[in-house]
């Protein structure tokens, strides 16, 4: 032990800050794998063949699962889904609910990304009038639902919002409807619809994973040197005083 005296400061430090470090690197490490297995399941389900609403609304679990639609848009209870970002430019997602004619259902379709440069003026869209067949894919948002903006009830349509609780939207219309978002393929009635699966990719955690590590190391490496430097300068102090 003579060779190594680190100090009790020292000592105390690194207990309480190395097994975090170590712990937030192998929590990341996780979040990296969790993202992969999210974004295989994705890509699993986007290339199956899409299901009718009806039997969509019996699976349990309906995340990324492809849907074809078959009905009309109601254009006068369309949602704006504020503070939406692309490219650097905001802008708004377009929501509006969708008659499925075959299963007899209602659906919050997201018919993707619109511009909103200027905010003195509402963001223009078209609604298409007549039946259309769709497809769009099931979004769920990790970690629980959308939850609706407290708006007041006298406010018209269309809503600008800052998100959305898909039960509260049917309960107040009064309609029966599934209780997620689905999200429009690219066709004739979307928008702008590259969405990103996750907001961020395996790699970045990864990346951060590697960072908690190195600053583990780091810290352990100076509280060697420490323990080392001490121990030397220790042996090298006189044994007594002179006289």
């Amino acid at each position: 032990m003579s060779a190594f005296r680190p100090g009790w400061l020292p000592s105390l430090l690194v207990a309480l800050l190395l097994p975090g470090l170590l712990g937030l690197g192998t929590w990341q490490l996780q979040r990296a794998e969790d993202k992969r297995a999210l974004l295989a399941s994705f890509e699993d389900r986007r290339q199956a063949t899409p299901l009718g609403l009806d039997r969509l609304e019996r699976s349990r679990d309906p995340a990324y699962r492809r849907v074809r639609l078959y009905g009309q848009f109601d254009a006068a209870h369309s949602l704006l889904l504020d503070n939406r970002m692309r490219d650097g430019r905001v802008g708004v997602e377009l929501l509006q609910p969708f008659y499925d004619q075959a299963s007899g259902l209602w659906v919050l379709l997201n018919r993707g990304w619109l511009p909103w440069p200027d905010r003195r003026r509402p963001p223009q869209f078209a609604t298409p009038e007549d039946a259309l067949a769709l497809t769009a894919w099931v979004y769920l948002p990790p970690g629980g639902g959308l939850q609706l903006a407290d708006a007041a009830p006298a406010q018209g349509w269309p809503r600008l919002i800052g998100a959305v609780e898909v039960d509260a939207l049917w309960r107040q219309l009064g309609r029966g409807g599934l209780p997620f978002e689905a999200r429009l393929e690219p066709g004739p009635a979307s928008y702008r619809v590259d969405w990103p699966v996750v907001a961020m990719s395996p790699d970045k955690h990864t990346g951060y994973a590697v960072q908690w590590f190195a600053l583990a190391a780091a810290l352990l490496g100076l509280f060697i040197y420490l323990g080392l430097h001490n121990a030397r300068e220790s042996r090298h102090e006189p044994s007594h005083r002179p006289a």
